[in-house]
């Protein structure tokens, strides 16, 4: 009779998780994998026959640990795409390399792009949007383009550690961006 397996799919997404949390994903190897996931690394070839299956459940992990964190962020300002900045910029600080792989690499591009990943199924974006065009803006679509540049450059500059700005001058900066974009 076979030993059952102790060590699942989910326990090596979880470990490979944890790692490119906290170094990269591009720091996974199938060592440091087997040592997170208290394993050898014959359970993790086993599941997966190479690192691109393991790295699109990573992927999708990310995805909802991101659309989890937005849930969550305090949306309070009256400015439409203010706070959808902030928690972006916001993830993009605190999660680095999660940004990295959610919104610098071409794994999850076949199935959820960019836009998919910020509107998420709360349709944040569609949210926004709809806000924009009750505060009187006559082209929402692309005041969304415009802050979306102006927010994304943002949060690049924030994974790469480049945007040190606290939460009050951000506020105020997304503020002044969508003022002189809805004019």
């Amino acid at each position: 009779m076979s030993r059952k397996a102790t060590i699942t799919q989910k326990d090596i997404v979880n470990a490979a998780f944890k790692i490119t949390k906290k170094e990269g994903f591009e720091q996974i190897t199938s060592r440091k994998l087997a040592a997170t996931a208290g394993c050898s690394t014959q359970p993790i070839f086993r599941i997966y026959e190479n690192m691109d299956a393991l790295k699109k459940d990573v992927y999708d992990k990310a995805a909802e640990y991101y659309a989890d964190y937005y849930r969550d962020f305090n949306k309070c300002h009256e400015l439409p795409f203010v706070d959808l900045g902030l928690a972006y910029i916001g993830f993009a600080q605190k999660y680095p390399h999660l940004f990295r792989l959610l919104f610098f690499s071409q794994v999850g591009a076949g199935e959820k792009s960019m836009y998919d990943l910020v509107n998420g199924e709360g349709e944040n974006v569609v949210k926004e949007i709809n806000r924009a065009v009750a505060d009187g803006a006559t082209n929402a679509q692309q005041l969304f383009m415009n802050m979306w540049v102006f927010i994304h450059g943002a949060g690049c500059m924030a994974a790469t550690g480049d945007f040190d700005l606290d939460e009050e001058a951000s506020i105020a900066m997304l503020e002044s961006a969508y003022k002189a974009f809805r004019n």
